[in-house]
């Protein structure tokens, strides 16, 4: 059994800060730890995005680490907020398989660095504080990324596959009435 301190810090379940953004894994290790405005305690909220559509097998990306400067602070957790997956082996306040996913178009695509995101997981919400016209120019500018494969299986997948609220199944595979079972001879 896990101690209080694997499974996060309880005040976080309630939480208002602002977001730090990275738009896939590569992205956040380029920049996880790189100097630039002072981030405080309050400073608490990552985002990771564009990482699992047209990504075969929904890669464990959702794992955002603490940065060193909070860490030196005496930091523990944070907010994590990603369309991908994370081990269950991982800790923390996590928010995950958001959907429709951010390479879709989903609501993690139009956050950026600093937009106040709250979190109350005991009233089940999630919410991004940005003036409903700002969210309106957002989505008017935001354009899908370029798919991953251009190619081959991946990009049946890319094109087939849903979202982590459907199953990250081939659209293709769903469907009612099944297959009749064979006769036994």
């Amino acid at each position: 059994m896990r101690d209080q301190d694997d499974r996060g810090e309880p005040n976080l379940l309630r939480h208002t800060g602002p977001a730090l953004v990275f738009d896939g894994y590569e992205h956040l290790e380029s920049r996880i730890d790189v100097r630039g405005p002072r981030r405080g305690r309050e400073h608490r909220a990552g985002a990771a995005r564009r990482e699992t559509a047209g990504r075969p097998g929904m890669p464990e990306w959702g794992m955002l680490p603490i940065p060193r400067r909070l860490l030196q602070q005496g930091v523990t957790d944070m907010v994590r907020i990603s369309d991908a997956r994370m081990s269950g082996t991982s800790y923390g306040t996590c928010v995950l398989h958001v959907a429709p996913e951010s390479f879709a178009g989903g609501p993690l695509a139009l956050v950026r660095d600093g937009d106040l995101i709250e979190l109350d997981v005991p009233n089940r919400r999630l919410d991004l504080h940005v003036p409903p016209k700002e969210l309106e120019r957002r989505r008017a500018e935001w354009q899908q990324p370029e798919p991953v494969f251009t190619r081959g299986y991946g990009k049946l997948f890319g094109r087939h596959i849903t979202q982590a609220d459907k199953g990250c199944d081939f659209d293709f595979l769903a469907g009612s009435g099944g297959a009749p079972e064979p006769a036994i001879h």
